[in-house]
């Protein structure tokens, strides 16, 4: 009798994994949950919204100057003619894929340098963190500013490169002393005996265990390259003309903000919008993953 209760109770559910566990979490709240659709929603429109309008960022509409919103110009034209929806997707599109390439630049910087520091330690850590403390020490807007003016000539990939250059001391500190923790525990001291080499301990251990940092980092470090490139863009160090950018628009049409202002709310709105939604979601995954930093004990 014993047996068959035994061979006909249901199996127990296996254990869910950490994703399976952080996605639940991420879920389960609402406002992380609607800043990641609104995110969603931004990246469609930004490289799916080039192909809903017949018209090019570029192209000039010369008998529609500042032309207020109509069926033809959606979000209207600006000072000379060109429509406001095709730029502001297009400058959309720039500043996020700007934001993307410098979260993913300085905290795989960031990552590498303070595991580095941490784990070798000594004359390693040293000059290691003494190159972050005199980057820290730079006035890194007004450095990004003067050299970028010298580098209008050159491609937006100069902006990424400065950008991501002045973003990532902060988070190598903090990963520096994750590692320093990290590397007297157990397992590592297991692989360590057992002669495996640092690097190989540093990628497979250290940074493992520093990913749930690392990705709440990468999510904020996008709202804040996007942040910075549109402050240099507004005044004219970031995406040269005849390209544009969500600063280039908004400081085009600050002028005419009053007189004019689908030139100047349609750019600064979709700006705001992703701000707040990329601290939403930061916000989202540091109690998803992190459920002792006070969100997840509601």
């Amino acid at each position: 009798m014993t047996a068959t209760l035994l061979e006909e109770a249901p199996a127990a559910a296996p254990p869910a994994g950490r994703a399976t566990v952080v996605l639940r979490r991420f879920l389960r709240r609402r406002g992380a949950l609607a800043g990641a659709v609104v995110l969603v929603l931004l990246f469609l429109l930004a490289f799916a919204g080039p192909y809903l309008t017949p018209w090019s960022y570029s192209h000039i509409d010369y008998l529609a100057l500042r032309q207020a919103p109509d069926a033809h110009h959606w979000w209207g034209t600006n000072r000379i003619g060109q429509d406001v929806f095709a730029q502001t997707v297009r400058g959309l599109q720039k500043s996020l894929v700007i934001g993307l390439l410098v979260a993913v630049l300085s905290t795989g910087l960031a990552s590498l340098v303070g595991a580095c520091a941490g784990y070798f330690g000594g004359w390693t850590d040293r000059a290691l963190m003494f190159f972050v403390d005199l980057l820290l020490i730079f006035p890194s807007f007004l450095i990004i500013a003067v050299v970028s003016a010298r580098l209008r000539s050159s491609s937006w990939l100069a902006l990424v490169a400065l950008l991501g250059l002045f973003a990532w001391m902060i988070t190598a500190r903090v990963v520096r002393s994750m590692t320093l923790s990290l590397k007297e525990r157990e397992f590592v001291r297991a692989a360590r005996f057992m002669g495996v080499g640092p690097f190989r301990i540093i990628w497979r251990h250290i940074l493992p265990n520093v990913a749930s940092f690392l990705i709440i980092d990468a999510t904020i470090q996008v709202g804040g390259a996007v942040m910075s490139e549109t402050a240099l863009s507004y005044f004219g160090f970031g995406v040269q003309p005849p390209d544009v950018s969500l600063g280039t628009l908004i400081a085009s049409g600050t002028s005419a903000a009053v007189t004019y202002p689908w030139m100047f709310f349609f750019a600064a709105g979709l700006l705001v919008v992703f701000v707040l939604a990329v601290n939403l979601v930061g916000d989202g995954l540091r109690d998803a993953l992190d459920p002792t930093s006070g969100g997840g004990t509601r």
